[in-house]
């Protein structure tokens, strides 16, 4: 059974940093690419960040310079790094596991962040 579990998620003031976690288990991880997706009420789910198995990133313009996205495939475990945060990434947090060449993708249960003004 695959299980995505985010932590890491809370309240914090603008400008402050939060980092996020999922781990995954019942896949293999290291050949997934993960990413990170978000949704704010009344909005459509958004992409983040990705970082493919070979480690290569890439994020929304938005957070490009202010989020970190990383890997670590011994734990099996995926990162996002917030620092400079908005009320605008004010959100419901969701890991994704992807095997483009299966078709396989995979959801965690989210994480809720709040960034108040």
């Amino acid at each position: 059974q695959v299980q995505l579990v985010e932590s890491g998620g809370g309240l914090v003031q603008a400008g402050g940093s939060l980092r996020l976690s999922c781990v995954a288990s019942g896949i293999t991880f290291s050949i997934y690419a993960m990413g990170w997706y978000r949704q704010a009420p009344g909005k459509q789910r958004e992409l983040v960040a990705t970082i493919s198995s070979g480690g290569s990133t890439n994020y929304a313009d938005s957070v490009k310079g202010r989020f970190t996205i990383s890997r670590d495939n011994a734990k099996n475990t995926v990162s996002l790094q917030m620092n400079s945060l908005k009320p605008e990434d004010t959100a419901v947090y969701y890991c994704n596991a992807v095997m483009t060449l299966r078709g396989y993708t995979h959801w965690g249960q989210g994480t809720q962040v709040t960034v108040s003004s």
